[in-house]
Formats: structure tokens, C-alpha cells, sequence
């Protein structure tokens, strides 16, 4: 198990706490601050999914005007979490 925190930029959640597991298969994820019942339904969502389909499916999401989001913000966690662990 591999334990990662990311600390998010230009979003409302502060950070992002991730749990890989050997195989790159995501256990869990908690946003810290952000909008709760979304950051809980992301997380929710991709638990159990591969990092790099989860990367593939959040990246580049934005948050109105905002350049990014916090979907967005946890596939750079987990593109930095997979550099870190490979």
C-alpha cells in the first residue's frame, strides 16, 4: 500500500489524501476542505479504478472559470503518486 498527500492549487480543498495499492489500483481518497458531497462523490467514484483510467477520465475538468478543478487537481496527484512509486 502506498500513502500520498497532494497539496492542491487554485481549487477550495486544500489537499488530497490518496491510497494506492501495488498495482496502481486507487483504495481511497479524502479531499481536505472543497464542496463535501462532491469531493466525496469523486473520491466514491474512483475507488477501485486503475490511477491512469482515473487520470484519463478527470484530467482537464474545470471548475467554471476557474483553469482547474478538483477532479482535475487529483489526476496531478495521482500522475505524481504513479512517478513517485514507479
Amino acid at each position: 500500500m502506498y500513502s500520498y498527500t497532494y497539496t492542491t492549487k487554485g481549487v477550495c480543498s486544500r489537499r488530497i489524501f490518496i491510497e494506492l495499492d501495488d498495482d496502481g489500483v486507487i483504495q481511497s481518497v479524502r479531499f481536505d476542505g472543497g464542496c463535501s458531497g462532491n469531493t466525496q462523490g469523486v473520491a466514491a467514484l474512483v475507488r477501485g479504478m486503475t490511477a491512469e483510467e482515473a487520470i484519463e477520465r478527470l484530467s482537464g475538468i474545470r471548475c467554471g472559470p476557474r483553469a482547474t478543478s478538483c477532479p482535475d487537481q487529483l489526476s496531478l496527484a495521482l500522475t505524481e503518486a504513479l512517478a513517485k512509486i514507479n
